[in-house]
């Protein structure tokens, strides 16, 4: 079992994004947001660690957030908080296809 790091680091980064964005703005969506996608993400890394190959969540959570976000950077050209998360999104997006598309390793 491998611990998946670099999620548990996204759903740090996602949940941190969200409070800084109530402390600063005093926005209650941004921090539920934040909660809740960061949440989700934190589960998400979870389950890799426990399956690598059950990315779901993490594929759905990610996916989700490059969607939303890449609108608000489209929309806003602010690289402060839409363009980072979808940037940090597509990432991992593109991590966990990579995982997806991996054949698997031959035992024995």
């Amino acid at each position: 079992m491998s611990t998946d790091y670099v999620g548990y680091g996204y759903a740090a980064l996602i949940a941190s994004g969200g409070a800084i964005g109530y402390l600063k703005a005093r926005s209650t969506p941004s921090l539920a947001a934040g909660l809740l996608f960061g949440g989700l993400a934190g589960f998400g890394a979870y389950q890799i660690s426990n399956d690598p190959k059950n990315i779901w969540v993490s594929l759905a959570t990610s996916g989700a957030l490059t969607a939303v976000m890449g609108k608000r950077f489209y929309g806003s050209r602010k690289l402060m908080p839409a363009g980072l998360i979808a940037g940090a999104s597509l990432l991992m997006v593109g991590k966990l296809t990579l995982t997806l598309l991996q054949k698997p390793h031959e035992s024995g």
